[in-house]
């Protein structure tokens, strides 16, 4: 008979140096105990759920750092309960556990946004180390949001949005773009350019502070516009090279960037529209059928930042794009760490599989480039090869 679903009695940790929370699911009662006899001798406080629903209802009314869960289960499988967290909370790390791996399970699980993959038996060495590192990226997370919102509130106070009306005005007037080159390796050229967001105004020179600004000031739809329009204008004078262009996830609502009039529309052939990671798609509907359009035009869609946090790639199913970017965490040292040049080789092998081209961002010393050519990547960019500038930089081939 099987296990009744069970959630224990834990009190909530302190708000002093908690010990992580782990909310561990399986059907089968022994496995269960045995996860949460490793995990609690390792210091975590545990949760143990029997199947999918209640351990979904679970992180509805709780607060977790952690999911492990088997994905074999009945009624609600290990695939539907990520699916069921991703909704509520972008940011909880879920760790899978399979007996019978499969390409067609790896795939849903990275769609949906899986931080790990693993595949039973699993030490307990394995086990915690995965969890460790899972509820240590979930602290990061929860800092970094912490940290933004801190920055956020002090920039700029209520009474100040005349002034930043005023700066954000100058920024937007001072906008340019600096280019950086994506090169491929093997054959030592410019495969294309990206585009980045520059201003002038002190201050705002960067996109970051841009961004913000825009946001508070709900000019998204005006710094999206002029950035598409500055790259149009630097395509017109480029004809044979192909250009990355940023968007934030409002552009897709605005119904400019769907006109063939549009000034990037007309160069849409060779234009690589990114889309990060790290930012939410939420808000956006009908993002298939936006996306849809945006091919019609003749664009290419580039998933921005793979890898970054934990909570991505669910924008993998919607967005279905031709090109993925791989984050610049995972290149840093990569010839230091065997885990991330492991990782990054099973993102080469699944990105081949499903046609995908993988560009590998950040690059900064010879030694990271050496360890992703042996691993299979071809595309790069990153400070290694040439530093963005207004004009095109040359491309240092050391």
């Amino acid at each position: 008979m099987r296990a009744q679903s069970s959630i224990s009695d834990n009190p909530k940790p302190q708000a002093v140096d908690p010990r992580p929370r782990i909310l561990v699911v399986d059907d089968d009662p022994q496995l269960l105990r045995v996860y949460e006899r490793i995990l609690r001798s390792a210091g975590f406080d545990v949760d143990r759920a029997a199947d999918g629903r209640t351990a979904a209802a679970a992180v509805r009314n709780g607060r977790y750092d952690v999911v492990l869960s088997d994905i074999d289960m009945p009624g609600l499988d290990g695939i539907g309960l990520l699916r069921a967290v991703r909704e509520h909370d972008l940011d909880l790390p879920v760790v899978l556990v399979t007996a019978s791996p499969a390409v067609e399970t790896a795939v849903q699980a990275l769609e949906s946004g899986a931080l790990r993959y693993l595949i039973k038996p699993v030490a307990a060495a394995d086990l915690t180390k995965a969890v460790r590192h899972a509820a240590q990226l979930r602290r990061l997370a929860t800092l970094k949001r912490e940290a933004a919102n801190l920055v956020a509130a002090e920039k700029f106070q209520i009474g100040d949005r005349a002034g930043l009306e005023m700066v954000f005005s100058r920024a937007l007037d001072s906008l340019w773009m600096a280019y950086q080159p994506i090169v491929c390796v093997s054959k030592r050229t410019t495969y294309a350019l990206e585009a980045l967001v520059r201003s002038s105004e002190p201050g705002m020179s960067g996109p970051a502070a841009l961004f913000d600004a825009a946001e508070r000031l709900e000019r998204l739809t005006d710094i999206g516009r002029r950035i598409r329009k500055t790259v149009a204008g630097a395509a017109v004078e480029r004809p044979d090279t192909t250009l990355f262009v940023n968007l934030h996830p409002r552009d897709l609502v605005d119904e400019e960037l769907y006109s063939p009039l549009a000034p990037l529309s007309t160069v849409a052939s060779r234009v690589v529209l990114e889309i990060t990671e790290r930012a939410s798609l939420d808000g956006v509907g009908d993002v298939r059928e936006r996306v849809a359009a945006l091919r019609q035009l003749g664009y290419r869609i580039a998933i921005d930042d793979l890898g970054a946090g934990y909570a991505g790639l669910s924008s993998f199913a919607q967005l279905e794009p031709e090109v993925v970017k791989l984050d610049m965490s995972l290149v840093r040292d990569i010839h230091l760490h065997p885990t991330k040049r492991t990782l990054v080789r099973s993102m080469v092998a699944l990105c081949a599989d499903l046609n995908l081209l993988l560009v590998v961002e950040g690059v900064e010393t010879a030694a990271e480039r050496e360890a992703l050519v042996a691993i299979g990547c071809e595309l790069m960019q990153g400070y290694l090869f040439a530093r963005p500038a207004q004009q095109p930089p040359d491309v240092v081939w050391t």
